[in-house]
């Protein structure tokens, strides 16, 4: 795998992760006060939070780590 493919892969894995970490926490500590309908809705309403904190921190992190590389 050519260097910058995987130094992109890790950085993008890298902020996901703690992306997840940070919603969950978020989620979890119940600053949101989220009601759904039934158990299933409550799941997917987490899950898309969590995502929407893993997707931004991912993509920022690998951004700002391309932007400091200094190759």
């Amino acid at each position: 795998m050519p260097g910058l493919i995987s130094f992109m892969l890790t950085r993008f894995v890298a902020g996901a992760g703690l992306g997840c970490i940070a919603g969950l926490v978020i989620w979890n500590n119940g600053f949101l006060r989220m009601s759904a309908a039934s158990s299933t809705d409550y799941y997917l309403a987490q899950g898309l939070f969590v995502y929407l904190f893993a997707s931004t921190m991912g993509l920022g992190y690998m951004a700002t780590a391309l932007m400091l590389d200094d190759d």
